[in-house]
C-alpha cells in the first residue's frame, strides 16, 4: 500500500482547488500523489501561477515518473474537462459537474485500491446541486459512493479531534433526528476509526446537547434520555465513552488538558467552531467509516480569491491546509490497521 499514491481531486474549478493543488506539488509533496481532474486546465493554471511545473496526463494512477525525475511533475489523471472560459469566483454547473465526476473516479480509485487514500480540494455544493448532484456535501456523496456505509465527519488538528453526530442539517432538524441509536452509532464509529489510527484506547468524551448538558433537566431532557444511556451501551460493548458533558468546557478539556482523544459533537456548528477557531491552516477534515482513507481542507473554494493575484503575479490562495490534509492521508494510510467497518 505505501507505494500506491494519494489521489487529489481539483475540487471546483471556479474555487481555488486548482491553484491549492499546484502549489501543494511545489512545495513539495512528503508521498507519491496523482491528480483526478483535466490536465489542460492544470496547464493553464500553471501558467497563469507562473510556476515550473511539467503538468503529465495519464491513464494510469500508479504510473507515476521515478523518483528523481518527480520533483517538479504533476500527473493528472483526466476525469473531466473543463471550458476555458469557464469563470472563476462564481457559482456555474459547469464547474459543479466537473468536481462531482473528479469526486466520483476518486473514490472508485480508491475502492478498488489503486490509490491508498484521497485528498479532495474544496467544492461548492449550489454549484454541485445546479450541475444535478443533491449531495449536503462530500461527506454524503462519498457515503453513498461506498454503498451507503455510516460515515462521519472528524474535524482535527494537532490540538483538537471532534466528531459529528449530525452534518450538514438545519440546526432544528439536526437536534430532532438525534437518537440513541445515531449517538450509539457515533460513538461505535469513532472508536473504531481511532484504533485504526493506532489509538489503542481511546478516550471519547460525549457533549451534551443543551446549556449546562441540561443542568439535571432544568433545559432540556435530551441528555437524560438520549445522550447518557447511548454512552452507557457504548461502554457496555468495552468503549471509554465519557459524558455527556457541558458543551462550553469539554473542548477544552480535550485540547487543553488533553483528558481525552476526541470530542464527539451532537452538531455541525457545536463541534466546527472550536476546531476552525484554532485556525483554518492545519484543519482537517477526515471522513471515517469509509473503507479508505479520505481527507480535505478545513475550508471551501474561497470564491473570493479564486484567479487573483498580488502585486508579484502570485495567487492568494494558501494551500498549507491542504498540504495538512494530505500529510494526515499519508500518515493515517500508512498505519491504520483491519477493516474499516
Amino acid at each position: 500500500m505505501a507505494q500506491r499514491p494519494i489521489a487529489i481531486t481539483m475540487g471546483d474549478p471556479c474555487g481555488i482547488g486548482p491553484e491549492i493543488v499546484l502549489k501543494s506539488f511545489d512545495a513539495g509533496l512528503p508521498a507519491a500523489a496523482v491528480v483526478v481532474g483535466d490536465p489542460e486546465l492544470f496547464e493553464r493554471e500553471a501558467r497563469r501561477l507562473g510556476l515550473s511545473l511539467q503538468i503529465i496526463a495519464t491513464d494510469d494512477p500508479q504510473a507515476l515518473p521515478e523518483p528523481e525525475q518527480a520533483a517538479r511533475v504533476v500527473p493528472v489523471l483526466c476525469a473531466s474537462t473543463v471550458a476555458p472560459d469557464l469563470p472563476f469566483g462564481r457559482v456555474d454547473p459547469r464547474g459543479g459537474e466537473a468536481a462531482y465526476r473528479c469526486i466520483a473516479r476518486a473514490a472508485m480509485l480508491a475502492m478498488r485500491g489503486e490509490v491508498r487514500a484521497v485528498v479532495t480540494a474544496p467544492l461548492n455544493k449550489e454549484a454541485m446541486h445546479r450541475a444535478g448532484h443533491d449531495y449536503p456535501g462530500h461527506t454524503e456523496l462519498l457515503a453513498e459512493l461506498a454503498g451507503n456505509l455510516p460515515v462521519r465527519m472528524m474535524l482535527a488538528n494537532d490540538e483538537l479531534r471532534t466528531v459529528l453526530a449530525t452534518i450538514h442539517l438545519p440546526l432544528r432538524d439536526a437536534l430532532s433526528s438525534l437518537t440513541r441509536e445515531l449517538i450509539g452509532e457515533t460513538i461505535a464509529i469513532t472508536n473504531h476509526a481511532l484504533q485504526r489510527a493506532g489509538i489503542a484506547h481511546p478516550r471519547i468524551a460525549v457533549a451534551g446537547v443543551n446549556p449546562h448538558a441540561g443542568e439535571g433537566g432544568a433545559f432540556g431532557r435530551e441528555e437524560i434520555e438520549i445522550v447518557a444511556p447511548a454512552i452507557a451501551d457504548a461502554c457496555a460493548h468495552g468503549i471509554d465513552a465519557q459524558g455527556p458533558f457541558p458543551p462550553d468546557t469539554v473542548f477544552m478539556r480535550a485540547r487543553g488538558f488533553r483528558e481525552f482523544d476526541v470530542v464527539i459533537a451532537m452538531y455541525h456548528d457545536q463541534g466546527l467552531i472550536p476546531v476552525k477557531y484554532l485556525g483554518l491552516d492545519e484543519g482537517v477534515n477526515i471522513t471515517i467509516g469509509l473503507p479508505y482513507v479520505r481527507t480535505s481542507p478545513d475550508h471551501g473554494t474561497a470564491f473570493d480569491i479564486a484567479g487573483k493575484l498580488d502585486a508579484q503575479g502570485r495567487g492568494l490562495a494558501d494551500p498549507r491546509s491542504l498540504l495538512a490534509a494530505f500529510r494526515q492521508a499519508e500518515r493515517l494510510s500508512s498505519t491504520i490497521s483491519g477493516p474499516a467497518n
